[in-house]
């Protein structure tokens, strides 16, 4: 089989890291329990909601991000069963293209770079999808997963994996 996987709320943890850099910049906490349904942007004051856009945006932001947890130890088990490719929306943040790889190379040091595909619209052609945002399984003909983040808890059209557990349980042969 081959499976897709996204990067961002799916192997790294962007969220975190903008809520660091808030409480850095403005020193006002930012509740770590999001709303469901409602992007980080929606729980700042109005006035600066757009500097997530700024961050994201930076040289550096998507170099450093946490990784969620289980994911590399998850994807060396998929990798063991199934053909595994990073595929992750790299083209919309210019600066990304350059910290996601480096980041994938520290942290999913496995991974070859034949698997790693950075593009716009995530036309691949795989078995399983698992991402974080619906907007990529528009087309697609596999399996989707939707990989739990606070954006997407109100959604109830997908199969939902809520941990890399879940994505362990569902996808390999027991």
């Amino acid at each position: 089989m081959k499976i897709a996987i996204d990067m961002d709320e799916v192997l790294a943890d962007p969220i975190h890291k903008f809520i660091e850099l808030y409480n850095r910049d403005y020193g006002i906490p930012l509740d770590l329990k999001l709303d469901a349904g409602n992007e980080i942007y929606h729980h700042v004051p109005a006035h600066i909601n757009n500097k997530w856009f700024d961050y994201i945006n930076e040289k550096g932001f998507f170099r450093n991000l946490p990784v969620i947890e289980g994911s590399v130890e998850a994807v060396k088990k998929l990798q063991e069963q199934h053909e595994v490719y990073i595929v992750s929306a790299a083209m919309e943040f210019r600066n990304s293209l350059e910290d996601k790889l480096d980041w994938l190379k520290e942290h999913f040091p496995f991974i070859s770079w034949r698997n790693i595909i950075f593009c716009g619209d995530k036309i691949v052609n795989v078995d399983v999808m698992i991402d974080d945002r619906i907007k990529n399984f528009i087309d697609f003909k596999g399996r989707p997963l939707l990989f739990t983040s606070p954006h997407n808890l109100l959604i109830t059209d997908y199969e939902r994996v809520d941990n890399w557990q879940q994505v362990l349980d569902k996808l390999l042969v027991q």
